[in-house]
Order: C-alpha cells, then structure tokens, then sequence
C-alpha cells in the first residue's frame, strides 16, 4: 500500500464517505465503492458485491473479470460468511473446504457480510491473485467500508 497502513484506511473511509454522500441507491453506492476499492487498493484481482434474493447471492457491481453470476447461501466462502454473520479472511482460499473458484487465478480473499437493520443484504468480496494478501488491518478497514457503505443506503 502506499501510506502506513492505518493512515491508509482511515484516508479510504473519508473518501468512501464523500463518494457514497451523494446517493441513497445500494447499486449505484455499491458500484462507486468497488470502483474506488479496486483503484485504491494493490495488488487486488477483484472486488464486487453479491446480493441476497431468496436463498441465493446474486452477482452486483463489481470490478475484475467476470465473476460467478451466482452463489447459494451457505456454499462457498461467500455463502458461509452471508450464513454466519462473521466476515472471512482466507491467506489461501485452496484450504477452504468448498470453496468456489469464480476466479482460477485467485490465492486469498476477504468476504465482509453486509447487515442493515439486522438483515442480511448480501456480502462484499475482495480476492487477491497472491496468496497472504489480506492482513487484520485489512479486514478492519473493509469492515469500515461495509460500515460506510451500509449508512448510505436506504
């Protein structure tokens, strides 16, 4: 990254939160927030948002190759962090019994569940094409984020 790490996150956050200021809509929000995750953050091979619809995570913006267009609740590493309610920090994603290869070319990624009023709206997904991408200063800061992205939404 290019700053220290905490001075880092905390300069994402203040630019997520004048980026997301402007509209209440979850899609457009989701699409400017993985949009400026993607420019900002190194050494990143896709971020995106899934959203939840019935029993299944449906693909949202996102930044990346094309990615799996959907994925059920309670499969994959998104599907266990949307079932659980924790957020999942996986150095390599190959240990991860189940884990659903959208991506071949991914090594580690991050899945941050998103909650609004108790409900599950879906998950935002970060993947890494190197293997140990993601620190806890990592998953602090996409938590933050997911924060920042949940109070701007209706």
């Amino acid at each position: 990254m290019k700053d220290s790490s905490n001075f880092f996150w905390k300069r994402l956050v203040e630019q997520a939160q004048g980026l997301l200021s402007v509209s209440t809509n979850r899609v457009s929000n989701a699409a400017n927030l993985s949009a400026l995750l993607y420019q900002e953050l190194d050494d990143i091979s896709w971020v995106g948002f899934y959203f939840l619809q019935d029993d299944m995570l449906l693909l949202g913006p996102f930044q990346g190759k094309p990615a799996c267009v959907s994925i059920e609740v309670g499969k994959g590493v998104c599907g266990t962090a949307a079932v659980s309610g924790e957020s999942i920090r996986l150095a390599d994603v190959d240990t991860f019994d189940g884990h659903i290869a959208c991506d071949a070319d991914a090594r580690s990624e991050v899945v941050v569940p998103l909650f609004k009023r108790g409900d599950l709206l879906g998950v935002l997904d970060v993947d890494s094409a190197s293997a140990d991408r993601f620190n806890e200063e990592d998953e602090a800061g996409l938590k933050a984020l997911s924060q920042v992205y949940l109070s701007s939404i209706d």
